[in-house]
């Protein structure tokens, strides 16, 4: 990317790229700035919008992630709808701050086909290196102490009361292999961001008490809803909070074209993507003429 921006006529030193660990996001965070955008967890966040607070001449954009929930209804397809919740749950290894974290069912027959058809997918994803043969779904997590986070974040849920609907083992290295988690009745899950191919179900009763759900938690990035009337997907639309809310599209969808962002934990209201241009550069607006003209007023001499 950087080369891209050389090659587009960027003069040296206007873009740069720099890579390391905490240490080096410490030394840059230390720098002058006229501005911050981070995406990242959470955790990290609040981190620097602490660093930075009263401090308004410095743009801080935050981006946080989010504990993103994926409602299916009927009426669809069951298989349809379990691959785009696949798709929502596994891409990128789960690693995707819009990936979905929480799938919201009805009770009864029709949420039962969803969820066995997803365990089906997951149960048959293949997971391996980059260039494995045939090629895989997906690949490994970014390290392997993240691999042994999301494992223990498993296993304490489990510990909980979650049933792991899943047959394959949790890891091999550093690799997860795509899990599917029932929620015990009444149990109550962490409301945290697992950043990994972990996908927990939860029941409802009707449609509201699955937005109900849905929002029961202190992130707000992404959401969607699966299903075929529109209806739903108005009461979805209006009454979800949730930045980036599809309708039978994988919640990890989204366009560059278009803002990125949402509430609560997930951000700090300053949308990323093609809105960042507008709020980090300036003049924010203009007003012009081609050359001055007396603007008549009362009580003005002429």
């Amino acid at each position: 990317m950087v080369e891209a921006w050389a090659d587009a006529g960027a003069p040296a030193g206007v873009v740069n790229l720099v890579q390391g660990g905490r240490e080096t996001g410490a030394a840059l965070l230390a720098q002058p700035s006229d501005g911050v955008l981070f995406t990242g967890s959470a955790h990290t966040g609040l981190h620097i919008h602490r660093l930075f607070g009263g401090r308004p001449e410095v743009v801080l954009a935050l981006e946080m992630g989010g504990n993103n929930p994926l409602i299916v209804w009927d009426p669809t397809d069951p298989a349809a709808a379990a691959n785009l919740a696949a798709h929502s749950a596994f891409a990128t290894s789960g690693q995707r701050c819009s990936c979905a974290r929480r799938l919201i069912v009805p009770e009864g027959a029709f949420g039962d086909a969803v969820v066995d058809a997803l365990v089906a997918l997951a149960d048959g994803i293949r997971v391996g290196a980059w260039d494995a043969e045939p090629a895989p779904f997906m690949g490994p997590l970014a390290r392997a102490v993240a691999a042994d986070r999301a494992a223990r974040e498993i296993e304490a849920l489990v510990a909980g009361g979650a049933r792991r609907l899943t047959s394959r083992a949790v890891r091999d290295g550093a690799f997860v292999h795509p899990t599917v988690l029932a929620l015990g009745d009444g149990q109550e899950a962490p409301d945290e961001e697992i950043f990994a191919p972990v996908i927990q179900v939860r029941r409802a009763a009707s449609l509201d008490a699955a937005i109900a759900r849905a929002n029961a938690t202190r992130f707000g990035l992404s959401g969607g809803l699966i299903c075929d009337d529109a209806g739903a997907w108005d009461q979805v639309r209006r009454d979800v909070r949730a930045g980036v809310l599809n309708w039978n599209r994988p919640t990890t969808g989204a366009s560059s074209a278009m803002p990125f962002g949402g509430p609560g934990l997930s951000g700090n209201g300053r949308p990323s993507a093609a809105y960042a241009a507008d709020y980090a550069a300036y003049p924010v607006a203009s007003q012009e003429a081609p050359r001055a003209v007396a603007t008549p007023a009362q009580g003005l001499p002429q």
